[in-house]
């Protein structure tokens, strides 16, 4: 009876240890379907996102065509002539204040100038939150000119190092620089919020209304003591990194504004050389155009069903389909979305889909770009952000390597369109195969985000060839976010 038992019991512990190694074999054959269906996945994206080298050569061709016709042609270019005044020769001395506005605050930007051959001299920031309030009143904005004249005049009182006897007398009859910077539309706020965001990023393209918020922070200046400042044009921010660029080098042609919420570029071209549409009617000897190059389409742009849909759930579908490839306000959500397919179609992250994974736009380029540059044996980084932002608690490694690899593809493919941008732009000016041409980047996603960095600099070696590299450099801009301001304020001053 005892050997009956045994045997009972032997028997029964290895019809379950049958039944426990079929239940793991199950589970690792179901995981094992899932991670190919994922890296499927990812493989097919990564071919639509593709931009070898000739496809490049097309964007950048048919950007040149449209910058050559001025915006004609039924093209998507918005092209301003945005500064006719004269640029900074590198010969201006002297300590200059600027502003820079951008969505949520302003800066305060003070340098001195010693010369093109010396870097920026005590340079001081500090920036001013503004009240929601004063930047959604459509009306009207002395309330804000009024916060900016009142900080200024704090700011010049702590740092101005005249005594109080002559004070100002360091800065009297300066020009005060005042750049606008891009406003990031947010997506998750309704229709008015985001008309708010174009108000304030279109100012510097609108005559009319940049000469009323010039006019109005003169007003402010003179209450508040500063009469011996003066705005002189109010202008978009690459204009300044521009002229930051321009101070130090007769080379520099055009500045690219790369940041978490937006991009731009500005370019110098002479009069005779600007068609119709965007003619300047200034006698200065050279001009800026500002070509808002967001709003660029072409049949020839990698775009895929991520990038389709969120393009139609945007707040301006059909508009800056360019931007919406290369700007880190959306390339955290096209990562975002690509997560959110696998999770449905092969269980990235479980049986079930994570909740916030659902949620549009959570996922900021900061973040992607913490993920992408992990170095960590597990990918440690990309599991504290997962957690994070998602609350995704149980990824593998071989998940996080997928999450890092979805984010190589949409960085790769962003900062290689920059890339053929700046081949474009450079093309447009005939300076490729004959003279040196130095291009300003400022802007988050190129200062912090490394590896974009890498590619859009890459890339712009690759196109033009090894013969002439050196004809396309790729400098970042003097002294940082706002203090194109201080370059402006100092040639406005010396051309007054």
């Amino acid at each position: 009876m005892r050997n009956e038992v045994v045997v009972a019991a032997a028997v029964t512990t290895a019809a379950a240890v049958v039944g426990v190694a079929l239940l793991l074999r199950h589970w690792i054959q179901r995981s094992e379907r899932r991670l190919r269906h994922a890296q499927r996945i990812l493989r097919n994206f990564a071919r639509r996102c593709a931009t070898p080298a000739a496809k490049l050569w097309h964007v950048a061709d048919e950007l040149a065509a449209e910058m050559e016709a001025g915006g004609e042609r039924g093209g998507n270019l918005r092209m301003f002539v945005s500064y006719a005044a004269p640029l900074p020769t590198g010969e201006e001395k002297g300590t200059y204040y600027g502003i820079n506005l951008k969505a949520a605050n302003f800066a305060i930007v003070r340098a001195t100038l010693d010369g093109k051959n010396e870097p920026l001299n005590q340079l001081l920031k500090q920036e001013v939150p503004v009240p929601p309030s004063l930047m959604t009143n459509s009306e009207s904005s002395k309330e804000l000119c009024d916060l900016i004249a009142f900080e200024l005049a704090k700011f010049i009182s702590v740092h101005s190092e005249s005594t109080d006897n002559n004070k100002g007398e360091t800065v009297k009859r300066s020009k005060l620089g005042f750049t606008v910077s891009s406003f990031p539309i947010d997506h998750q706020l309704a229709p008015p919020s985001a008309a708010i965001a174009t108000k304030w990023t279109t100012l510097p393209f609108n005559d009319t209304a940049r000469k009323e918020l010039a006019t109005e922070v003169n007003q402010a200046l003179e209450k508040h003591g500063l009469d011996y400042l003066r705005v002189s044009e109010v202008v978009n921010d690459t204009i300044g990194d521009l002229a930051g660029g321009r101070y130090y080098s007769k080379e520099s042609v055009a500045a690219v504004t790369l940041g978490i919420g937006g991009t731009d570029i500005a370019y110098i071209e002479s009069p005779q050389q600007i068609s119709s549409p965007i003619k300047d009617p200034s006698k200065s000897d050279e001009t800026v155009i500002n070509m808002q190059w967001g709003n660029f389409n072409s049949s020839h742009l990698p775009l895929t069903e991520y990038d389709t849909s969120l393009d139609a759930e945007s707040v301006d579908p059909g508009s800056r389909i360019f931007e919406k490839l290369i700007s880190g306000m959306y390339l955290g959500e096209i990562v975002r979305r690509v997560l959110l397919k696998m999770a449905h179609e092969a269980a990235l992250f479980g049986d079930s889909v994570p909740p916030k994974l659902t949620i549009p736009y959570l996922l900021r380029s900061p973040d992607m770009a913490a993920m992408h540059q992990d170095t960590s044996e597990d990918y440690e980084v990309v599991q504290e952000k997962l957690n994070e932002i998602f609350d995704i608690n149980n990824s593998t490694p071989t998940v996080r390597e997928i999450v890092t690899e979805i984010c190589d593809v949409v960085a790769e493919r962003g900062a290689r369109l920059v890339g053929a941008g700046i081949v474009g732009s450079v093309k447009k000016m005939g300076r490729i195969e004959n003279r040196k041409s130095v291009i300003i980047v400022e802007g988050g996603m190129y200062e912090r985000y490394r590896i974009y960095r890498n590619y859009v600099q890459s890339t712009v070696w690759e196109m033009v060839g090894g013969e002439f590299s050196d004809n396309v450099m790729i400098h970042h801009c003097h002294g940082g976010s706002g203090a194109g301001s201080v370059f402006l304020a100092a040639s406005q001053t010396a051309h007054s």
